[in-house]
């Protein structure tokens, strides 16, 4: 069975990539645990200049397992662990010692957006969208659409696509300040690679300064991340939720039946 998140070195630039397609990448315990070690490992590799994290699929990531979550006994368990391996993983994405560049493909979704959040370079397809899906599910946003996503594109914008609850395209995104380019379907590998090979041409030191001092927030960040999670965890008691994912439910229990046609 391969690994949930696959790592390929390519000396001086290490290639994250999550791989579960079949699963649209999304975000449980098990996958956040090996990309969280893969972090760790990256930071290993001698002559590391510069990171890549891209995704397998026609998704780059659905965000939390929805399904997993709606099947569990204590919810708020579930989701406050699940939270806070992200968060470790996006402090972890913040931490490393060089650029990571995110190249994202398809529906971003949730708390997925906690991985593109946190890099420092971003590359999206026509096909690429961001949404929350949080106030039509009766849930909080997470995984930064509140803390890290109203630096990027402003306040008023962020307050729009979380109210109204509708997506970021792909242009959008680009010229909004979330997506640094718009790269056409099928090249979005090579010029991620491409571009983190540029990247590791700079000075190591200098490049590790400037990411430093880009991330000087660093703190705060992660204060305001835990407080997104705690609202999560407590609105995920309320009546909305309950609604919501019972929607949920019944959505996925009604799409199944095509789906294995």
């Amino acid at each position: 069975m391969n690994d949930a998140v696959t790592m390929v070195t390519h000396s001086p630039i290490v290639t994250l990539t999550l791989n579960q397609p079949a699963r649209q990448n999304r975000l449980n315990p098990d996958l956040l645990t090996i990309l969280l070690r893969r972090l760790t490992e990256v930071r290993q590799h001698h002559g590391l200049r510069a990171v890549v994290i891209q995704a397998n699929g026609e998704s780059f990531s659905e965000g939390t397992d929805l399904a997993e979550l709606v099947a569990q006994i204590d919810r708020v368990a579930y989701a406050d662990y699940v939270l806070r391996l992200l968060h470790q993983v996006m402090l972890a994405c913040i931490e490393l010692p060089v650029p990571l560049i995110a190249a994202v493909q398809g529906p971003v979704s949730g708390s997925a957006i906690g991985l593109v959040l946190v890099a420092d370079v971003v590359l999206v397809t026509p096909k690429t969208r961001f949404t929350s899906h949080a106030t039509t599910l009766g849930l909080c946003p997470e995984g930064g659409w509140t803390v890290l996503l109203p630096r990027l594109i402003g306040h008023r914008r962020t307050t729009e696509i979380l109210l109204l609850e509708r997506s970021i395209t792909a242009e959008e995104a680009v010229a909004w300040g979330l997506a640094n380019r718009l790269v056409a379907n099928g090249h979005l590998t090579e010029e991620a690679q491409a571009l983190a090979y540029q990247i590791a041409t700079q000075m190591p030191g200098s490049v590790a300064c400037t990411r430093h001092l880009l991330w000087a927030e660093r703190d705060r960040i992660i204060a305001e991340l835990h407080r997104e999670r705690e609202l999560f965890c407590t609105h995920i008691r309320s009546v909305e939720a309950d609604i919501g994912l019972q929607a949920f439910q019944d959505r996925q229990r009604a799409i199944a039946p095509t789906e294995n046609a």
